[in-house]
């Protein structure tokens, strides 16, 4: 955003818009004790081009995907996206406006988000979607909550250990002040037991909660999980990665009642971390009960085609006791950017970026564990991720190594399981090259 300067009568200005002395008198509110009173060490002004290459080299530290060949995952991965999504994203009246608070005037937002949810209903094999959530983590904790709604069961949550970890804490921070329990079934071996896992499932449980692919990049076996789940009378919510269903059987046919992702990989950046976008799909009977927003196609009074928010189940809308969620926003944009991504690769474009992220990833696994030094920890089949066990047991000192080298080689898993201390996560997405891989391989060795 381009930075404009106010002059002292632009601020006259404002001041007497909003009948105000000064600006100390907009302060006045805060109590004296806990104003700033120290002079702020700034330095002397800069003119605009000075300033702007002062903010470039900050700029310049940085590190980034895209100042070294990134393998990261867990959830944000270096996908290529294609040129035309950031043409049509940013197109002004979508990046200006990309929310319809004002559903009569906002036809071409309707329909963009009208286009979403039902591309996000054919990916997910689920009825329904809603207009987007905040991210994957908060959009794993809807889920949850709306299955204690619509099972009308307070007593726990089931969640697989090889769930994301951060997905788990924010969950688990949603329920510390609710009746409802979180338990986690184990993944000793990289996916979770149908078996172990159903006998943590009681006439109490209100859904289990599964990622497929999972946290560590393992295939879980979710159709004898759904069986277990719906013989509880429990409900299933699968976390899924949009790109593996070019490839895996969708959530809704492998038996998932509540479909969530984190939508980054849909033509977002990895920016830092986000923003970024949640994806929520369920099961036509569930629609009454799910959070955010819903838009419909309908007609006019002359019979023309048009849009409407079919559903606005949040607070801002309606009364809060009758509220689905304290949800205020959707990610519109970058919903958009999804709609955009997934019309433009269409099902033969999914299934070749899926294919190239299984191959490419499987051929790391074997160069990277060809070695002394390093393993894989899991003998699972796995999709663009993978679990590294370093025998020395240094992986702080090796990923280090290799970001001194030009590589963000991995992330490390000791700070959420402990008992893998030893172990990094390496994902390899479509982009990378096999003389990338090789040259990580070689580094890392």
């Amino acid at each position: 955003m381009p930075y404009l300067f106010n002059t002292p009568e632009d601020q006259r200005a404002m001041l007497e818009a909003i009948g105000a002395g000064s600006v100390e008198e907009l302060f006045d509110v805060i109590p004296e004790a806990m104003r700033l009173k120290r002079p702020l060490a700034l330095p002397p002004a800069l003119c605009e081009l000075e300033l702007t290459q002062h903010f470039s080299d900050l700029a310049e530290q940085n590190e980034h995907a895209g100042s070294k060949v990134c393998f990261l995952g867990g959830g944000s991965y270096d996908h290529f996206i294609p040129a035309v999504v950031d043409a049509i994203g940013s197109r002004g009246e979508f990046y200006t406006s990309y929310t319809p608070y004002q559903p009569e005037v906002s036809q071409g937002n309707l329909q963009a988000t009208f286009e979403y949810q039902t591309l996000i209903c054919q990916l997910t094999g689920l009825d329904v979607s809603n207009a987007s959530l905040y991210d994957g983590g908060s959009a794993a904790v809807e889920a949850a909550l709306m299955c204690v709604t619509a099972t009308r069961r307070h007593g726990k949550v089931v969640a697989a250990a090889s769930v994301h970890p951060e997905y788990r804490q924010i969950l688990e921070t949603y329920l510390a002040n609710l009746e409802t329990e979180l338990v986690t079934a184990p993944a000793p071996e990289g996916a979770v037991s149908p078996k172990a896992l159903a006998s943590l499932i009681d006439d109490q449980t209100a859904c289990v909660l599964i990622q497929h692919p999972n946290f560590f990049g393992c295939l879980e076996d979710v159709e004898a999980i759904a069986r277990a789940t719906h013989e509880a009378g429990a409900m299933l919510v699968v976390s899924f990665d949009p790109i593996s269903l070019g490839l895996l059987k969708r959530p809704g046919d492998l038996g998932a009642d509540v479909a969530i992702a984190e939508g980054q990989s849909l033509g977002s950046p990895m920016s830092y971390g986000g923003p970024y976008l949640g994806i929520m799909a369920c099961r036509e009977q569930f629609v009454r009960k799910m959070p955010g927003r819903i838009a419909g196609e309908t007609t006019d009074r002359r019979g023309r085609r048009c849009w409407v928010l079919t559903l606005q189940t949040r607070e801002q809308h309606i009364r809060r006791e009758k509220a689905t969620s304290n949800i205020c926003t959707n990610q519109g944009l970058f919903a958009l950017r999804a709609a955009v991504y997934l019309s433009l690769l269409g099902p033969h474009g999914l299934r070749e970026a899926a294919e190239h992220c299984t191959r490419k990833a499987h051929y790391a696994a074997e160069k990277l564990s060809g070695g002394p030094r390093l393993s894989l920890q899991y003998d699972q089949p796995f999709f663009k991720e993978f679990v590294v066990r370093d025998r020395e047991g240094r992986v702080a000192e090796l990923l280090a190594s290799a970001q001194d080298a030009g590589f963000l080689a991995g992330t490390p898993l000791g700070r959420w399981y402990p008992d893998l201390d030893d172990c990094f996560l390496v994902a390899v997405t479509e982009k990378r090259t096999r003389r990338e891989i090789d040259a990580l391989a070689e580094c890392l060795r």
